[in-house]
């Protein structure tokens, strides 16, 4: 099989074989970017957080740790953090690295222009959100400075108690500007993108593969112990599985590449291992259009999936159903469940009611999903259960990742499968992105009272109150409007043997930084 493989990658690419790589990964989907301002995904913010670091870096335990920034200082009024940068800090071009760089950075991720849909995530900055409106033309509003090259002064709205989570988050990592004005969108490419993380890009074959080699200009470089890195693009399970139980690749580590069929067997593998993180796998309703505009077609159709029987026959690593949005583990947040659950005959009523009794009349709709035996899978298995409850047929569209993003994007699907991995670990990851006009909203849902709910929640100082706050936005988002519906919530999967393989641990985040990994003596 490998000379099989081998033989292929040649006669496709033109290439001579590279060594093989210290390290080989699959790594779900082939990335749509790898500029950290637009990056959406987490296939790609996986190879993101390898090229660049941001003010702090998670470490394999998913915890935030000092990263570019060695050290901060916080009023006490909890609204104004000091950053004091490393001394000596270089960019992969052995330029210097200056808190000058990530102004430019962050004004460039805020910058309409930018489109960046995770540009939310810089609104709890002061005045960020009126730039990125376009309420603001003048950035020197915002709450970001720079007094001097080692000092980055960022004042918030609010106190915000994830903000240094998010100072490691894929959207606050600095790019290159000077970089981005030189090549456009071609600096992401192998020879001009520059970063300042513990890898630099020395090629990436679309659909073959990325190779990362360490950085030398990098602080940490003498403890980064993996010289090169292969980053595999993979979407078919039972290919993946086959690179890494054929010696091909040493890690497995995206929640969609273990084979549904195999996993009873997988599962009792030294090699699997497994533990739940702040994930949800969830249905995305269109509300800007055809029947799904319609509250009570929404819900009926949520009302008759038999989530326990997805996870139980499909799924099968120990998943829990859903009937919150909020994954269990968000801080001491208690999720807002919706009691009822699943009642068929509540839902045929409902969509007699909106005018389709037994599914007639009901307009031709699709389910969109990206490449995946497990969506796949779950597609077949929802395609019957709304055809048997509703009488409704729904078509099944599957998409490559990059177009499935698209799709999602420019809300062209009907419903959409989708999943949200928390970006730290506080409920507002999950909630806050439903806002009207949110980038990661993707749905067309707008509710005036949910929006009030977060920016309530986003001032409120009491921990104990604000985490009440949200569970009343939680109960119109999953409860009472469902422009989604959540089905399970993800337990993390990785083949490795870690017997050699060290650096990697289970954490609510599935954050598994490469630079950590290491071969055991």
């Amino acid at each position: 099989m490998r000379f099989t493989l081998l033989a292929i990658l040649l006669a496709v690419t033109g290439c001579s074989p590279q060594p093989r790589a210290d390290l080989v990964f699959l790594n779900g989907a082939e990335p749509e970017t790898l500029d950290p301002a637009l990056i959406v995904g987490q296939p790609e913010g996986r190879v993101a957080n390898a090229l660049f670091e941001g003010l702090l870096s998670f470490d394999q335990s998913g915890r935030p740790q000092p990263g570019a920034a060695e050290s901060w200082e916080l009023s006490g009024d909890g609204k104004v953090y000091t950053f004091r940068l490393r001394d000596g800090l270089l960019w992969s071009d052995g330029t210097p690295l200056t808190a000058g760089d990530f102004v430019a950075s962050w004004r460039r991720t805020l910058d309409p222009s930018t489109a960046s849909e995770y540009a939310y995530q810089l609104h709890y900055i002061k005045n960020a959100r009126a730039f990125n409106e376009g309420e603001l033309e003048d950035f020197s509003g915002v709450g970001v400075s720079a007094p001097d090259d080692r000092t980055l002064r960022v004042e918030l709205e609010n106190p915000t108690p994830f903000f240094l989570d998010l100072c490691a988050f894929t959207t606050l990592l600095p790019a290159p500007v000077r970089v981005i004005g030189r090549h456009g969108d071609d600096w992401i490419k192998p020879g001009n993108l520059v970063g300042n993380g513990a890898y630099v890009l020395e090629s990436w074959r679309l659909n073959d593969r990325i190779r990362l080699r360490k950085n030398p200009h990098y602080w940490n470089a003498a403890n980064v112990a993996m010289e090169t890195i292969d980053i595999i693009p993979v979407s078919k399970a039972n290919t993946a599985f086959n690179l890494y139980a054929s010696g091909q690749a040493d890690l497995m580590m995206d929640k969609g590449l273990v084979p549904p069929a195999l996993l009873s067997e997988i599962k009792k593998r030294g090699d699997f291992h497994a533990a739940p993180f702040l994930g949800t796998y969830f249905l995305r309703f269109n509300c800007a259009k055809g029947p799904f505009t319609d509250e009570r077609v929404r819900r009926a159709f949520s009302m008759v999936i038999d989530k326990p029987s997805i996870v139980g026959r499909i799924t099968r690593a120990g998943e829990l159903s859903a009937d919150s949005f909020v994954p269990p583990g968000a801080g001491g947040y208690v999720p807002m469940g919706c009691g009822g659950g699943r009642d068929p005959e509540e839902a045929r009523r409902l969509l007699s009611e909106a005018g389709f009794p037994g599914g007639k009349g009901f307009p031709m709709v699709t389910y969109l999903y990206s490449e995946g035996e497990l969506n796949e899978a779950i597609a077949v298995e929802l395609q019957g259960m709304w055809r048997r409850e509703l009488g409704v047929n729904v078509q099944l569209l599957r998409q490559e990742w990059k177009v499935y993003l698209r799709s999602l994007s420019t809300l062209d699907y009907d419903i959409a499968r989708s999943s949200w991995v928390g970006d730290y670990p506080d409920p507002n990851t999950f909630l806050d992105m439903f806002v009207t006009g949110g980038g990661n909203n993707r749905t067309g849902w707008s509710d005036p009272e949910y929006d009030r709910l977060i920016a309530e929640a986003a001032a409120e100082l009491d921990p104990a109150g604000r985490y009440e706050i949200l569970r009343q936005a939680e109960k119109i988002l999953v409860c009472d409007q469902m422009p989604v519906c959540p089905l399970y919530f993800y337990v993390g999967i990785q083949l490795y043997d870690a017997e050699r393989l060290g650096g990697i641990e289970g954490n609510v985040l599935d954050e598994h930084p490469l630079k950590a990994m290491f071969w055991r003596d």
